[in-house]
């Protein structure tokens, strides 16, 4: 992945995308915390609990057609959304939908002091910090992101109440061919 700040120094004839650029992934879960996590009482931020949690709702935001399925299994009926998925393909991996890229967007957030990363028991916890919030906020106003805002405001209402655990289980059971069957690392 690059960084916008590096983009100048790429091959002219290179094409490139947003999938291309760590901002971009950045950004998105800046948003997914934002819009789709729960209230912290002691700080009064977003969080979401658990990495599991966190890269299922994203695969539900990057994969419209899945959580349609998944909403009404759910019993919330047609929950149609903009189909357009992202150019971020995710992978099959130990519990399911997976982006490794995880493992190169969260530090950058914490680094940059927009994402505190925190471990209770087993699970890791991710809470926007105050300056994360105030992004995220303007990021939610953006002309560019009023897709992403809308299909997160959907996943919220629909899977928010579910735990990580809950939420793998539910994919694995609806989407064996297309996800649980899967050899590890294949892209879905």
């Amino acid at each position: 992945m690059e960084s916008l700040k590096t983009a100048g120094r790429i091959s002219k004839g290179l094409t490139l995308t947003s999938d291309d650029f760590i901002e971009s992934h950045a950004s998105r879960l800046l948003l997914l915390v934002l819009l789709c996590g729960s209230k912290d009482r002691a700080t009064s931020t977003q969080k979401i609990e658990g990495l599991t949690k966190l890269a299922k709702l994203d695969f539900f935001v990057r994969y419209p057609a899945f959580f349609q399925r998944a909403a009404q299994a759910l019993g919330h009926g047609d929950q149609r959304m903009d189909n357009s998925s992202s150019d971020a393909k995710m992978i099959r991996f130990h519990y399911g939908p997976w982006d490794k890229r995880y493992y190169q967007v969260i530090p950058y957030l914490e680094a940059k002091g927009l994402l505190m990363v925190s471990k209770k028991g087993s699970a890791y916890n991710f809470t926007l910090t105050e300056l994360g919030t105030s992004i995220a906020r303007q990021l939610s106003e953006g002309a560019g992101f009023q897709s992403l805002v809308a299909k997160m405001a959907k996943v919220k209402e629909v899977m928010s109440p579910l735990k990580g655990n809950q939420l793998k289980e539910l994919i694995y059971k609806l989407f064996e061919q297309e996800v649980a069957n899967k050899n590890l690392n294949d892209i879905i």
